[in-house]
């Protein structure tokens, strides 16, 4: 063994092994689950669209058609950038009924298991040639870098690697359903390492061949001028059909389809990958016109294929060896998930319909071991393929056989999403005489040598096509013809037009509901398990009710026959539509005694909504009379529900969404007691009281207090299907406008009080200062006349504070102008300590002024001194004996901070919005009047500042911070207003 294939293979199998620690950090947590669920992470897994074709083909694509390389990527651009009307509709559906497959999709919409049979073996044949085509890149990558002759061996050993990784991470559950999000981020990974990869060779064929974007513009308008010329160009029929070709592929390749749909995602990001993913391709596809080029230049292409130009660009190993890397990364993703999806398609439509599962003791771990060899065997198979036919042909010949074979499902997928007529009969035709057509002419070719069909002669003018347009454009044109005419004059069964309403909306409907023979949701497990075995069926029904939110004891006949639809669902994951369907409809029927079957509203709507286009005549004018009211009521300014006389619920119309945050299509259809809180209580009331209207009823929505009113009637006439209807209003604001006037007056009142206590204040204080004036007169005594100036300070406080009555009687005007002169925190604080300490020895309680002796304000001193009073006052009364209350100041731009700080209890939660109002006070009766905040508040306001209240104080459970805002005095007036002390 050489030593250039010990290193490939040391490459090879390096990289195997990488992906398997990548899943293996994936589901032992190393990788975080917000990393592992990105939506990038779903783009970059959709990028396992970009196959070895992507890396090799495009190339060789390139080098025959020019720049018709670039349909493969535009082609499923245009199939996501229609994700709204294609994709997201076929999301809807694989999720609501559990489809895994195209396969189980057909299935379901045309009600037969030869649908998804037929399906099965069309993909099993138009995906072989696909997977030989990776198998096919790996081999002659490998013979270009080591020149070994038969590469097939060592391919085969990459195979067996990839073939491993699929069966350890994803095929251990049985549930093909289920979320794989190690397989999504390891495809993720895969995709990165390509685009890497292949900007990595773009970079040395730009940079290392040529000089840079210079040189290459150079060579393209020199030397390679000829060689460009001599390029074939497609036909812009030709190119429309390979755009066709590729845009089927996005969604019907059994890859493809498997990451876009059998993986639970959401349909946001669903449409996010509309513009994610084409730029994504876009990055793969700028680098394969530079490698051609430089290919080209080199006059390298000559002893190799195109689609092996990158092994050309340098004579380095690692250039060779990151061409390898490319083609690994994209061949082995490809092939991962395509034998996942197509060993799940084997096993439901064709192995289980073969071989129905009978009561088997372990029926979870018989299906997961027949996964696990049909993958091995889907694998093995594109090796086999290969060997034997995909040798002889090149990538081009192999992947257009692949993309036209599975093309043949496009007709019948639009059909099953935009045409309700179609029927079973129609989709079997076209299928088969499209796949006949590619049979003969693509598929069969690349096995034998076959004389090609002589032309009719209204095609003659396709001669000189190449063959695979032809072939492209005869079976799909055989296929559409086949599948309208047919669908056209045979009938279409009921159980077809339910499912295709079910493709058409958002479920099926029954006009009729019968009973099960089912009495309890209890019964289902003994029922089921003679199908399905004991264990099994136990689990099932579990999985079901707990999907549900049901009981194992539930009994009503709604509720079992929603049991019964998700378990036919879940088995649809399990084991394919057809095969669940036959379990369920045997196992679990409907009971046909002469029951009386009744109406469902929701079914007569959505009929009516689907069906409005084709009604003509009186018809279409009731229906317009019809969806007229409903958007009247839908669209009513006033909230309004309408419940059943089961208490389900019928309408829920814009208004009440709007009002209560709940969307109307999340709910119709519940009842009233599985509504969120607090509407079951609330309609409740309304629909079981006798007395209405429900006047102002208090309810807490969307976190906010609301005050509704609500109003019922009953809908009893004969002609009704009965119910009632309930109108609510909104009186919030109306509520809130009431009790801003009861405040407003309460105000008033006190406003009215203040004046008349301030009026009767005035005239003995103005006595008291003329006394206190007459002693500073009548005496040189220094105790009395101290005596006298205390007097008078005080009875000119009280003064100020009947002032500040005054003004607050007016509204709340100023009572005197303010002075624009400077006032020291430090001093008024020390002022105010000497003012409280006269009331109060101070002994029990400590005062600390910690503010710094420079700050200045902008403000009255007096005044100011009156709002620290009242903040120490209260600060001293809230504290225990031996507490603490300290006075800090600071500043920050052009604003000063001032406050107190207590370690009391705290003030109540209940009173703490409130403290700045007149008369509100958190003291006993007879200890406090409730004006000190409020006219300090007034005094603050005033001087163009603000106070905040912090109770309990920050980082501690307790205590009382109250924190003043007042303006700087500026720094160049606090100079100009400073005394002169020059000589």
């Amino acid at each position: 063994m050489s030593g250039e294939l010990i290193a490939l293979l040391a490459l090879g199998f390096g990289y195997l092994a990488l992906l398997f620690g990548c899943g293996l950090g994936v589901e032992r947590g190393w990788i975080p689950v917000r990393i592992v669920r990105h939506p990038a992470v779903y783009t970059l897994a959709l990028g396992v669209y970009a196959s070895a074709w992507a890396v090799y083909g495009s190339l060789e694509l390139a080098a025959s058609a020019g720049y018709g390389y670039l349909a493969y990527y535009l082609g499923i651009a245009g199939a996501f950038l229609l994700a709204p009307v294609l994709l997201v509709p076929i999301q809807r559906i694989t999720r609501t009924y559990q489809l895994a497959s195209l396969a189980d999709l057909f299935a379901f919409r045309f009600r037969t298991r030869w649908a998804g049979t037929l399906i099965t073996l069309i993909s099993l044949l138009a995906v072989l040639p696909l997977l030989a085509l990776q198998v096919k890149t790996l081999g002659e990558a490998i013979q270009h870098m080591t020149g070994i002759a038969n590469p097939g061996w060592v391919a085969l050993s990459l195979c067996s690697g990839i073939a491993l990784f699929a069966v350890v991470f994803g095929a251990r559950h049985s549930h093909l359903h289920a979320r794989h999000d190690t397989l999504l981020a390891t495809i993720a990974f895969e995709s990165i390492v390509k685009l890497a990869a292949m900007l990595g060779l773009g970079l040395v064929a730009l940079f290392v061949v040529f000089d840079g974007p210079a040189d290459l513009q150079q060579w393209l308008q020199g030397p390679g001028l000829a060689t460009q010329a001599a390029t074939p160009r497609l036909d812009p029929t030709q190119w429309r059909t390979l755009l066709l070709l590729f845009f089927a592929a996005a969604f019907l390749m059994p890859h493809m389809f498997h990451i876009t749909f059998a993986e639970t995602l959401s349909r946001r990001t669903l449409l996010q990958a509309g513009w994610t993913l084409p730029l994504f391709l876009l990055l793969m596809a700028l680098p394969v016109p530079l490698i051609l080029w430089a290919a080209q230049a080199q006059g390298s292409t000559e002893p190799l294929a195109p689609a092996y130009a990158a092994y050309a660009l340098s004579q380095s190993w690692w250039v060779g060896a990151l061409a390898f890397v490319a083609g690994l990364a994209a061949a082995s993703g490809t092939m991962i998930i395509i034998s996942l999806a197509l060993s799940g398609m084997i096993l439901n439509h064709i192995v289980l319909v073969a071989h129905p599962p009978e009561a088997r003791p372990d029926l979870y771990g018989w299906l997961r071991w027949l996964r696990r060899g049909l993958v091995v065997a889907v694998v093995l198979g594109g090796w086999v393929f290969y060997r034997t036919v995909g040798v002889n042909h090149d990538l081009t010949a192999l992947g257009l056989t692949a993309f036209v074979g599975m093309a043949q499902c496009l007709p019948g997928m639009l059909a099953l999403l935009y045409w309700p007529g179609a029927n079973r009969n129609g989709m079997i035709a076209g299928l088969a005489a499209g796949i006949a057509i590619w049979l003969w002419g693509l598929w069969l070719p690349l096995l034998f040598e076959l004389p090609l069909p002589t032309l009719p002669i209204p095609l003659d003018a396709l001669a000189q096509t190449p063959h695979w347009y032809q072939i492209t454009l005869i079976s799909l044109a055989g296929n559409l013809i086949m599948l309208m005419t047919v669908s056209l004059f045979t009938r279409t069964s009921a159980g077809e037009k339910a499912a295709a309403e079910a493709c058409s909306v958002d479920a099926v409907i029954r006009s009729k509901r019968l009973p099960l023979e089912a009495v309890t949701a209890a019964d289902f497990p003994h029922q089921l398990a003679q199908a399905l075995g004991d264990d099994a069926a136990r689990r099932e029904v579990t999985r079901a009710l707990k999907a549900l939110g049901l009981e194992e004891n539930e009994r009503r006949p709604y509720a079992l026959r929603r049991l019964r639809d998700r378990i036919q669902a879940n088995l649809s994951g399990l084991m394919g539509p057809s095969v669940a369907r036959d379990i369920v409809d045997r196992y679990l029927p409907y009971r046909h005694d002469g029951s009386t079957a009744t109406d469902d509203i929701h079914f007569v709507e959505s009929r009516l909504e689907a069906y409005r286009s084709r009604l003509t005549g009186l018809a279409r004018e009731l229906d317009g009379l019809r969806r007229h009211h409903r958007r009247t009521l839908s669209h009513l300014p006033l909230g309004l529900c309408i419940f059943g006389d089961d208490d389900e619920l019928v309408m829920w119309n814009d208004a009440l969404a709007e009002l209560s945050g709940i969307e109307g299509d999340s709910i119709i259809g519940a009842r009233r007691d599985s509504l969120p809180a607090p509407w079951p209580d609330l309609l409740g009331r309304a629909l079981t009281g006798d007395r209405t209207p429900l006047y102002k009823q208090p309810a807490t929505i969307k976190g906010r207090p609301r005050f509704l009113t609500l109003h019922k009637a009953v809908l009893s006439d004969h002609d009704s299907r009965g119910g009632s209807v309930i109108l609510i209003e909104d009186h919030t604001e109306m509520k809130w406008l009431e009790d801003e006037l009861v405040h407003a007056a309460r105000l008033a009142s006190i406003g009215q009080l203040a004046a008349g206590v301030a009026h009767e204040i005035g005239n003995p204080i103005t006595g008291i200062s003329s006394l206190a004036q007459n002693l500073r007169y009548d005496t040189d005594d220094p105790a009395l006349l101290e005596t006298a100036n205390q007097i008078q300070q005080l009875t000119e406080r009280v003064t100020r504070i009947v002032n500040s009555l005054v003004g607050f009687a007016h509204g709340g005007r100023q009572a005197t102008p303010l002075p624009d002169t400077p006032a020291s925190l430090s001093s008024i604080s020390r002022e105010a300590l000497h003012l409280i300490h006269l009331a109060r020895s101070g002994e029990d309680v400590e005062f600390i002024n910690a503010c710094p002796a420079d700050l200045t304000v902008r403000g009255d001193a007096q005044r100011l001194m009156q709002v620290m009073v009242n903040l120490l006052s209260n600060a001293r009364d809230a504290c225990a004996a031996g507490g603490r209350v300290i006075i800090e100041a600071g500043a920050q731009g052009a604003q000063a901070w001032w406050q107190v700080t207590d370690d009391g209890p705290g003030i109540d939660p209940a009173i703490r919005e409130h403290v700045f109002e007149p008369f509100t006070t958190t003291k006993s009766a007879g200890k406090g009047t409730g004006l000190g905040l409020s006219l300090a508040y007034q005094i603050v306001a005033e001087h163009e500042g603000k106070i905040e209240i912090f109770s309990p104080v920050p980082g501690d459970n307790r205590g009382t911070r109250l924190r003043v805002w007042l303006p700087l005095y500026p720094q160049d007036a606090l100079l100009a207003h400073a005394p002169n002390t020059d000589c």
